[in-house]
């Protein structure tokens, strides 16, 4: 693996650093407090991001373009959409978390198409804006656990249950949901399900009011005798015992990265707005003297730079691997763990460092403490990264260590 950023990419890093600049930061506090409202000016530039796609001769970037390499880990060194979607990720949430969760096109639905639908169904549904519905009321972190069911009936297949926290859930075209095909086959007979908006039996029951990310609709949906065609069935249909429901856990380990500098991105937006407050203030922030000898606030900021380089290296050491077609389960998670803790920690350490600019709405910097939160906490929790790290340097199932 390389440490430097390819050069090829350097063009998509640049414009998303624009969009951010120029797009997402003068709008964001209008859509932080317009909560649901949804910023009709990113309209144009999914426009822009669904032309470059076309176009792009490496298959493009973005949610719907994550699937891993076909690669077998043999040797050589690829940099391809996995890479590419996050480091324009992070240059996106930069500017702005919730701004960057709605963009036409690029939910969390769209990642697991790309990661487990057959050629049928990207040609069918790829230009689709799909939300991702995992979580229950009862199934939060544990997704094998979820209670919603998918009966087979002629051709197609009934969905009964209630998922929360859908991220883009009003605003998306279809919702990718997550059912039991046989509840008492466990974690094996978990399928994924395209549902398309207006579907007879699909409720949108309300929107929540967060702490964060409020630019980006959450929503919670009822699914009552809900009837789905058969070939909106993601991936293959029979139970597998030996696979479990391993081609949709799969597409958590082509997300968990783009999270992660999702989180890079917020983080480094924090940092260097603090590092100009501070400097404007008269303090001297130099690399060039030991750090017992420097003031406080700078000794602080060197170690919370230091904290977040080591979060962004894992990120692109993921995202690398599933480029290169390795596993990369453990590396998946300890990225997301890393960079959704440490991206946490910076932002809310620089509103402290701010003082009263830090606490105030005159800054961004207390927006961005608030938005960081939901990044260590969806795509699994840090606690949940920790025990999947756990279990793949054991060797354990997750029955034999919960």
């Amino acid at each position: 693996m390389y440490l430097e950023i390819p050069k090829k990419f350097s063009p998509i890093v640049n414009q998303a650093r624009q969009v951010a600049q120029e797009v997402f930061r003068p709008i964001s506090r209008k859509y932080d407090r317009a909560e649901h409202a949804y910023p009709k000016e990113l309209d144009m530039f999914a426009s822009i991001m669904d032309g470059m796609n076309d176009g792009a001769p490496d298959g493009g970037a973005g949610a719907g373009k994550l699937a891993r390499s076909g690669g077998n880990g043999a040797p050589g060194n690829r940099n391809g959409t996995n890479m590419k979607t996050v480091l324009g990720l992070t240059e996106l949430c930069w500017g702005d978390v919730g701004l960057a969760l709605s963009i036409p096109r690029q939910g969390l639905g769209n990642s697991a198409i790309a990661a487990v639908a057959n050629e049928e169904q990207l040609a069918r549904l790829g230009d689709t804006w799909a939300a991702m519905a995992i979580t229950e009321p009862g199934a939060g972190s544990d997704s094998a656990a979820i209670r919603t069911t998918a009966r087979e009936d002629g051709d197609h297949y009934v969905i009964n249950g209630e998922k929360i926290y859908v991220t883009a859930g009003e605003r998306a075209n279809a919702v990718v949901v997550w059912a039991s095909l046989d509840r008492n086959k466990g974690k094996a007979a978990i399928k994924s399900f395209v549902v398309e908006k207006g579907t007879p039996g699909m409720t949108l029951e309300r929107l929540e009011k967060k702490l964060g990310i409020r630019a980006s609709d959450t929503a919670a949906i009822r699914f009552e005798n809900c009837r789905v065609p058969k070939e909106n069935l993601l991936g293959d249909p029979e139970i597998s015992v030996n696979k479990g429901f391993a081609g949709a856990m799969q597409t958590f380990d082509n997300t968990r990265p783009v999270v992660a500098g999702m989180a890079i991105g917020v983080a480094r937006a924090a940092l260097e707005r603090t590092r100009q407050i501070i400097a404007e203030s008269g303090i001297d922030l130099d690399y060039h003297t030991q750090t017992w000898t420097q003031p406080a606030v700078s000794r602080e900021l060197q170690l919370l730079e230091a904290e977040l380089e080591a979060a962004r290296l894992l990120t692109l050491k993921a995202a690398w691997m599933a480029d290169n077609g390795l596993p990369n389960s453990k590396e998946a998670s300890m990225a997301k763990a890393k960079a959704g803790r440490v991206g946490n920690t910076i932002t809310l350490r620089c509103v402290e460092l701010c003082g009263s600019l830090g606490y105030g709405e005159t800054e961004l910097i207390e927006k961005w403490a608030r938005d960081s939160k939901i990044l260590d906490i969806f795509e699994g929790t840090q606690q949940i990264q920790l025990l999947i790290i756990a279990r793949r340097l054991l060797g354990k199932s997750s029955a034999e260590l919960k």
